[in-house]
């Protein structure tokens, strides 16, 4: 499957892989489109970036003007902090820029700032970066790294795959906006599930069909290659993690009664089916977003990918089934000790509980 890229990235640490300009434009629009003020005067931090390579320096930096930045920094990792096969050659940009140091080259991250317009043609750009070296290798949990945390006040980036849960507990130590790239299995993560469930971060507007397009330098043979450049990788199951608003995440969800649904579903496990209660949770199964009924006050265990279309305002989030993370008051005395939910005897996927909030239903 395409994500297997991402779970060889964790278990060799190889977390190269560059959002595109086009997703990461389209994301940002959508916060935009809610709060066109959203970054004026503040300083964003682009942690575990290569603006040589990345995307999202790119994006800030074009942007600058427009969107009223009063900062952008972005931080890159040392070259030999990165386990890779592929031997570390300098950029033009960084060998003929007064910068350049060769004892520093592989072993110090780097630091770039954008505050003015530096070449002075009135224009604020990605020509106005301003670099230096880091004094370590520019590992996110450094103290030097941290301060520059601190400082901001937004934290935008794709981090590691590999460092996914200690990069989003980095973030909430310092009580920061974020947006970041992740895979959605770590919606049922122990650790982040509980922040989604109480509202403290949500997914974002999200890539299309939750499918992102990366470019990295670790898989230059495979079917997932696609063909309009190398190395640009398809990889499902990617999803925005945040906990700034934009309006998607207030739009309801359309819904048909369950009548309707078991008459006119589209999905052949409803449609003159109806909804099976299961084994060891008081709650139905939803095996589809788009089936949820409009009119069931009880619980509902519905698909992790529910998630993209949840409203607040609609509907409460209850639990998780895959780490437990749930009311026990909706497991059945007896089946207390099954965390999957069941029915049948037969064990299903991932399920998050969900009610509809009182007075939303029609």
């Amino acid at each position: 499957m395409a994500n297997e890229f991402l779970g060889n990235a964790r278990a060799a640490k190889n977390d190269e892989f560059y959002t595109q300009y086009a997703d990461i434009e389209k994301e940002l629009n959508a916060y935009l489109e809610y709060n066109p003020d959203l970054f004026r005067g503040k300083t964003v931090l682009l942690p575990c970036d290569d603006p040589e390579w990345s995307n999202f320096t790119k994006y800030f930096a074009q942007n600058f003007a427009h969107l009223g930045l009063q900062k952008v920094i972005s931080t890159s990792y040392a070259p030999n902090s990165k386990p890779t096969e592929i031997p570390y050659q300098p950029t033009l940009f960084e060998i003929e820029s007064p910068e350049f140091d060769e004892s520093k080259t592989e072993s110090n991250g780097k630091i770039f700032t954008l505050t003015r317009d530096k070449n002075g043609d009135e224009v604020v750009n990605f020509k106005d970066l301003e670099w230096s070296y880091l004094e370590g290798d520019g590992d996110f949990r450094s103290e030097e790294v941290t301060e520059l945390r601190d400082e901001a006040d937004f934290i935008i980036t794709n981090p590691p795959f590999s460092l996914f849960k200690e990069f989003l507990a980095w973030i909430f130590e310092a009580k920061k906006s974020f947006l970041i790239v992740g895979n959605q299995n770590a919606i049922t993560y122990k650790e982040i599930f509980p922040r989604i469930k109480d509202n403290k971060m949500w997914l974002g507007k999200g890539f299309t069909r939750n499918m992102a397009h990366f470019y990295t330098p670790y898989v230059p043979q495979s079917k997932w290659i696609e063909q309009e450049g190398e190395h640009v990788v398809r990889v499902a199951g990617i999803q925005w993690f945040t906990n700034i608003e934009h309006g998607r995440r207030h739009e309801p969800l359309p819904l048909m009664t369950m009548a309707d649904n078991i008459k006119f579903s589209k999905h052949k496990e409803v449609r003159d089916v109806g909804y099976r209660s299961y084994d060891n949770y008081d709650a139905i199964e939803i095996p589809f977003t788009d089936a949820i009924p409009s009119d069931h006050g009880g619980v509902m265990g519905v698909p992790i990918t529910f998630l993209t279309k949840y409203s607040p305002e609609q509907f409460e989030i209850l639990g998780t089934s895959d780490n437990g993370a749930v009311d026990e008051s909706l497991k059945l005395p007896h089946f207390q000790r099954h965390n999957e939910p069941y029915i049948d005897g037969v064990k299903k996927y991932k399920r998050i509980f969900i009610r509809h909030i009182a007075g939303a239903r029609p």
